[in-house]
C-alpha cells in the first residue's frame, strides 16, 4: 500500500469538499488564537507577535480526543513534536525536533509546566506525564527548539505549558463524563468549581483503566486536582495547588522480529518476571503575582512534590523515594509608551531532589497466572542502596522591546546542576561520588507585523542537556553508583518562519529550523545485565534539520481542516569514541557512524483532521495519520546490516492511519450533552508504532488493531 500517495488523496478531498459544500447549518467554533496570550516564555506575549515557533492547542480540540489519557492525542496537530505511548497511558516517549528521543523512559529536556508548577526535576528529566489529567486542560502552549537560556536543562528542546481549567464565574458548575472502548478501557471523570467572592475553586478527579492491546499491558489510574485562586486586590492574585496521583501498569516490553507473528504477546520475560511499574506521588504548590506599580511586578512559585516508585524487571526490583522541592522568583519592570515598551526581567529558578534507592535481585515463577497483581518474587540479594542528591541553581535575565509592529527579545542564562551519590555498599571513606554541570546560555529572537496574515519571526537559541539522574544512576561498572564518563549535551539552533490570521477563517505556522548538537547521547545495553538495564554514553555530534507546519482553514461555515506536518533530517554527523563503550566484552552496542540517522525519526509526519458540521447538533469528523519508515538502532554494526539479519533489521516501513468521529451535542434540563464515539485505525492496519535501539533485538512496539471509544460528557 502507498500510504504517502494516500494521504495526498485524503488531503485532496478534504479540500475539495470544503469548496463544494455550500454555507448553512451551525458553524464550527474556532478560537480567535491570534489573541491568545502565551506565556512559555516567561513573559507574556500574543501569540500573532511572539518571536519563535508556538503552537496552541484550544479546549475545541482537546475536548475531541477520544480517550482523555494520553498526550499524544491532545499533541496530535502540533508539528515538529513525536510522542510515543507504549502503555496506553502516559509513560511516554517524548521528543520535539529530536531532542529527548533516546530516552528509556520519560521526557529529557522538554520543560513540563503544568498552572505554573515545573514537572521536570533538577536536571530537566520529567519521568512521565501522570500527573496530567487531559479532561481537565484548557489549553496547551508548546514553545518549539533551545529555550536553555529561560530553564535550563529542561528547555534544551522547547517548552509544554499546561493551563488547566480554572472554576466556574457562577458559585457552582461542573462536568461528568464517563468513557469506555475497547481492550477494557474505561474513564470516569468528574470536574466542579465556582466563585465565592475573591475566591476561585476547580477541583476534578479521574480514574481510568484499560487491559492493553497486548498481553501483560494492563493499567490503571487515579488523578486528584484541586486549583484555589485567591484575589484579594487587583494587584494580588495566589494560586494553591494540589494533585496526587496513582498509577499502576505493566510492562510487555518490546518485541523481536522471530515474534511478528503474534503482536499482541508480550515479551518472553515479562509475564514470569511480572515486570511493571507504580507510581503514587503528591505535589502541593503556589503560584503568586505581586503588582508592586503600574509597571513593576513580581512573580513566585514553590512546590513540594513526595513520591515513590516501583519498577520490577528480569533482573531486579527497583524501589525510590523521592523528595523535591522548588522555588522560583521573577521580578518584572515595564517602561516606555504604546509606540515603544520596554520589559525587563530577573530571576532565579532552585530545586533540589533526594532519592533513596535500593535494588532486589529478581526471580522468575513460569507459574505464575496472569492478572493485575504486584506480586513478584524478590530475593534477599541487595544490588544496590544508595541515596541521591540533585540540586540545581538557574540565574536569568530577559529582555523584550517593542516599537511599533517590531519586537526584539533577547535572554542569557546561568545554570549549575551538581549531583551526589552515597554508595552505602561500599566502605565510608569512598562512598560518595559527585558529578556537576555547568553552563550559560543565551537566545535572541526578533519578530516583525507586516499585516495581520503575515508575520514574519527568527530566533537563534542554545541548549544546554545535561545527564539526568536516570542516566547517571544507570552504571555500566556496576549495579551502583554513577556513570561518571557521561557529560552534558550541548546544541545552538536557528529557526525562521512566518504566521497568520484571518480571523476564525484561516490560521497558519511554517518554521524552518536547523539545529547541531555537540555530545549527542546514545544508547547501549551490557552482557549480562538483563534486558531492563539500559546505558547512555555521549556517541559525539549530530545534525538536524527541517520544517514544521501548522494550519487551520475553514473554508465555509460548516467544515474546518486542521493539518500538521514535519519533515525532519536528523543525522549523527561526527563520533566520539570511548574506550568504555567499545570493549565488545564489555558492551553490546557499538557507538554510531558518521551518517547514520538518529533513531525513531521519520523524515516526515502528518496529521490530517476534517471536522463537519451536519446539523446544529451532529458533527462529523475524519482523520488520516501518517509516518515514513525510520531508522532502528544507533548501533553502528546493526545500522550497516553486519550483524544477524533474522535478529537485526534496520529499517522500519512507515504506516498510514485513518480514524472518524461522531459527536452529537444537546441540551436537557440546563445541562449541556455531548455523545460521542471515536473510531480509531478503521481499516484495523497492523504496525509498529516505534521502535527502540535494543541491542538484544527487541526493538519492536507494535500499535493497536482497530479500537472503538464511546462516551456521555454532561455540564452543568
Amino acid at each position: 500500500m502507498n500510504t504517502k500517495k494516500n494521504s495526498g488523496i485524503f488531503i485532496a478531498l478534504i479540500l475539495s469538499t470544503g469548496t463544494l459544500l455550500a454555507q448553512g447549518g451551525d458553524t464550527i467554533n474556532l478560537q480567535q488564537l491570534a489573541e491568545i496570550t502565551v506565556t512559555a516564555d516567561r513573559l507574556p506575549s500574543l501569540l500573532k507577535s511572539n518571536a519563535g515557533s508556538v503552537s496552541v492547542v484550544t479546549y475545541v480540540t482537546l475536548s475531541s480526543v477520544p480517550k482523555g489519557i494520553g498526550a499524544e492525542e491532545a499533541l496530535r496537530l502540533v508539528p515538529g513534536v513525536r510522542i510515543d505511548n507504549q502503555h496506553n497511558g502516559e509513560r511516554v516517549h517524548m521528543s520535539i525536533r529530536g531532542q529527548g528521543i533516546l530516552t528509556e523512559r520519560g521526557i529529557r529536556g522538554i520543560g513540563i509546566i503544568l498552572d505554573g508548577i515545573p514537572v521536570n526535576d533538577p536536571s530537566g528529566f520529567a519521568p512521565d506525564l501522570y500527573d496530567v489529567d487531559w479532561s481537565a486542560v484548557k489549553t496547551i502552549e508548546i514553545s518549539r527548539g533551545p529555550a536553555a537560556s529561560l530553564y535550563g536543562g529542561s528547555g534544551a528542546a522547547g517548552i509544554i505549558n499546561i493551563t488547566t481549567f480554572k472554576g466556574s464565574d457562577k458559585p457552582f458548575g461542573g462536568q461528568v463524563t464517563q468513557t469506555l472502548g475497547s481492550n477494557g478501557f474505561s474513564k470516569s471523570f468528574i470536574q466542579f468549581g465556582g466563585t465565592q467572592k475573591d475566591l476561585n475553586y476547580h477541583v476534578s478527579y479521574s480514574h481510568s483503566r484499560g487491559d492493553g492491546y497486548r498481553d501483560h499491558q494492563a493499567f490503571s489510574g487515579d488523578i486528584l486536582y484541586e486549583k484555589l485562586i485567591f484575589t484579594p486586590s487587583p494587584r494580588i492574585t495566589i494560586t494553591q495547588i494540589l494533585d496526587h496521583t496513582y498509577y499502576f501498569h505493566q510492562n510487555p516490553e518490546g518485541l523481536n522480529m522471530s515474534q511478528f507473528d503474534n503482536l499482541r504477546q508480550a515479551n518472553q520475560d515479562a509475564r514470569p518476571f511480572n515486570e511493571y511499574q507504580r507510581t503514587n506521588r503528591t505535589t502541593v504548590g503556589f503560584t503568586s503575582s505581586f503588582r508592586l506599580t503600574k509597571s513593576q511586578e513580581i512573580r513566585a512559585s514553590s512546590f513540594l512534590r513526595v513520591w515513590n516508585y516501583k519498577e520490577t524487571s528480569n533482573k531486579f526490583a527497583e524501589y525510590r523515594d523521592h523528595n523535591v522541592p522548588g522555588l522560583s522568583l521573577q521580578y518584572n519592570l515595564r517602561y516606555g509608551s504604546p509606540d515603544f515598551r520596554n520589559t525587563f526581567s530577573l530571576g532565579t529558578d532552585l530545586k533540589w531532589q533526594d532519592i533513596e534507592m535500593h535494588k532486589l535481585q529478581s526471580a522468575s515463577d513460569p507459574q505464575r497466572v496472569e492478572s493485575r497483581d504486584q506480586a513478584n518474587i524478590e530475593t534477599d540479594s541487595l544490588l544496590a542502596n544508595q541515596i541521591i542528591s540533585q540540586k540545581s541553581l538557574g540565574l536569568f535575565a530577559i529582555y523584550k522591546m517593542e516599537i511599533g509592529k517590531l519586537n526584539i527579545l533577547a535572554n542569557i542564562r546561568y545554570d549549575k546542576v551538581g549531583n551526589d551519590l552515597t554508595d552505602k555498599l561500599l566502605p565510608p571513606e569512598i562512598w560518595i561520588t559527585s558529578k556537576d554541570f555547568r553552563k550559560t546560555s543565551f537566545r535572541v529572537g526578533t519578530s516583525y507585523s507586516f499585516s495581520e496574515i503575515m508575520t514574519f519571526y527568527a530566533n537563534w537559541g542554545q541548549g544546554f542537556l545535561p545527564p539526568s539522574i536516570e542516566e547517571l544512576a544507570s552504571n555500566p561498572e556496576g549495579y551502583n553508583g554513577f556513570n561518571t564518563h557521561l557529560v552534558p549535551a550541548t546544541s545552538s539552533c536557528l529557526e525562521a518562519g512566518l504566521r497568520g490570521f484571518d480571523g476564525s477563517r484561516l490560521n497558519y505556522e511554517i518554521t524552518l529550523f536547523a539545529m547541531s548538537t555537540k555530545n549527542d547521547f546514545f544508547r547501549f545495553k551490557q552482557s549480562g545485565r538483563g534486558n531492563q538495564e539500559v546505558f547512555y554514553g555521549n556517541a559525539g555530534n549530530s545534525s538536524r534539520k527541517g520544517i514544521e507546519a501548522g494550519i487551520s482553514y475553514k473554508p465555509v461555515e460548516l467544515i474546518s481542516l486542521q493539518l500538521s506536518y514535519t519533515f525532519a533530517e536528523y543525522k549523527y554527523t561526527s563520533a566520539t569514541v570511548d574506550p568504555v563503550y567499545t570493549d565488545q566484552e564489555y558492551v553490546l552496542t557499538m557507538p554510531p557512524a558518521p551518517g547514520q540517522w538518529l533513531p525513531n525519526s521519520p523524515r516526515h509526519q502528518l496529521f490530517a483532521e476534517l471536522d463537519l458540521a451536519v446539523t446544529r447538533h451532529l458533527t462529523l469528523s475524519l482523520s488520516t495519520e501518517y509516518q515514513s519508515k525510520w531508522a532502528i538502532y544507533t548501533d553502528s554494526m546493526a545500522y550497516a546490516g553486519l550483524l544477524d539479519p533474522s535478529v537485526y533489521s534496520n529499517w522500519q516501513d512507515g504506516f498510514n492511519l485513518y480514524h472518524a468521529r461522531a459527536d452529537y451535542k444537546f441540551r436537557v434540563y440546563g445541562a449541556d450533552v455531548e455523545c460521542f464515539l471515536f473510531l480509531r485505525n478503521l481499516t484495523n492496519r497492523s504496525y509498529m508504532a516505534f521502535t527502540e535501539p535494543d541491542p538484544d533485538g527487541n526493538s519492536y512496539q507494535p500499535g493497536p488493531g482497530r479500537e472503538i471509544f464511546g462516551g456521555l460528557k454532561i455540564s452543568f
